[in-house]
């Protein structure tokens, strides 16, 4: 345990139109604990999400589907029926008790579902690709019984351009339901292999209409998303989440450094509250480069005026050093803070961290979920 001082990571900072009091943020982490069939936040999240919450921390909420056929997990929660506003309503009620701000993150999961899970409803994308659902590695949630299971993704078919305005209001309504359930902004998922980042990498993107070829083209999805949902926030509410260089659920790029920078240079046009960079050293629930700095971070900062969130297989120390070092303003710490519900409290007085517990990360019921204790130091 280090001795190191942490000075920088519980310093106040303005993040857009919110006000933090320390830069330790949880982000969006899936934990699968949401009602089925109808996508219902639970008691038990409501529960884990106060557990969590601190004075003028924020809080980033699991992944929020804007649409049956965009639903990415069978027990994930959605934003898009009065049922899911009125159970997220709840959530941020208590994490605002405690004077946490939170924000919701959207997502349509594209391809990276199953039939199983949207419904009957086939998945869409940006282009068709067959060697996606045949691949034999990438696997998608899907509920049988009692519990969850894994099956390939089910296929997908390309989306007509007439249809992506409908996508576009998808987002754009969830993003009202989120502000009428009481979130303090919105963060839009364009990472970890979901449409978004499927309409940006060009290894998944082979359209030939005005959402394809160039870059600009494949950030078009993107970029009119969030002119929809700023057109409903207002400046310094909405945010972006993007993995540069990730090559998690089967995402692939000809030149992704290429197609970041210009990215994070476009989205300067944007009033967003911050840009959300997960590393390249972390692979889905893996880091599979402990030892690498912060590289993404460090390379769009040159470029991005606004604030930014690092994410990624950061420790305290790492944390409090990207912050000195002027990569990032906040760190995002998920896995640690899956097992810490107290975790800026352990980082500020060097308390030691309890180990993640793996198996229930996607589960049903409390168990290594809201089951751990904050830290006693007596």
């Amino acid at each position: 345990m280090s001795n190191l001082p942490r000075k920088q990571l519980f310093a106040p900072i303005k993040v857009g139109a919110m006000s933090l009091k320390h830069r330790v943020v949880m982000p969006a982490t899936s934990r699968l604990r949401a009602r089925w069939p109808d996508g219902v936040p639970t008691d038990l999240m409501v529960e884990y999400y106060g557990q969590r919450a601190t004075d003028g921390g924020l809080i980033i909420a699991e992944t929020s589907y804007v649409a049956p056929a965009g639903r990415p997990y069978p027990t994930g929660p959605g934003l898009y029926s009065e049922g899911q506003v009125d159970g997220w309503r709840r959530v941020v009620q208590a994490v605002h008790a405690k004077g946490g701000v939170i924000v919701a993150q959207l997502i349509h999961a594209g391809r990276l579902t199953s039939s199983a899970t949207t419904g009957g409803l086939t998945p869409v994308t940006a282009s068709v690709d067959p060697s996606f659902w045949t691949n034999g590695e990438i696997k998608v949630p899907v509920r049988e019984g009692s519990g969850l299971s894994f099956e390939p993704p089910s296929p997908h078919r390309a989306l007509l351009t007439a249809e992506i305005a409908d996508v576009i209001g998808q987002y754009r309504a969830a993003g009202q339901n989120a502000k009428h359930a009481g979130f303090d902004g919105v963060e839009v998922l364009a990472a970890q292999g979901h449409l978004i980042s499927q309409f940006l990498s060009d290894s998944s993107n082979k359209r030939t209409d005005i959402y394809g070829g160039s870059i600009e083209n494949r950030e078009r999805l993107l970029t009119d998303t969030l002119d929809a949902l700023i057109d409903v926030w207002g400046e310094g509410r909405v945010a972006v989440r993007i993995g540069p260089s990730s090559t998690y659920n089967g995402m692939d790029d000809s030149d992704p450094q290429s197609l970041y920078r210009h990215l994070a240079e476009r989205l300067n046009e944007y009033a967003l509250s911050y840009l959300h960079i997960i590393e390249p050293r972390v692979l889905g629930p893996d880091t599979i480069a402990p030892t690498q700095g912060p590289v993404a971070t460090a390379d769009l900062r040159e470029l991005f005026r606004g604030r930014i969130i690092a994410a990624g297989g950061f420790e305290p120390d790492t944390a409090e050093k990207a912050v000195v070092d002027g990569l990032a303003d906040l760190i995002a710490f998920g896995r640690h803070f899956t097992s810490n519900p107290d975790l800026p409290s352990r980082i500020e007085h060097n308390y030691p961290l309890t180990p993640y517990d793996r198996s229930g990360f996607y589960g049903s019921d409390a168990t290594a979920y809201t089951s751990f204790e904050p830290y006693n130091p007596t």
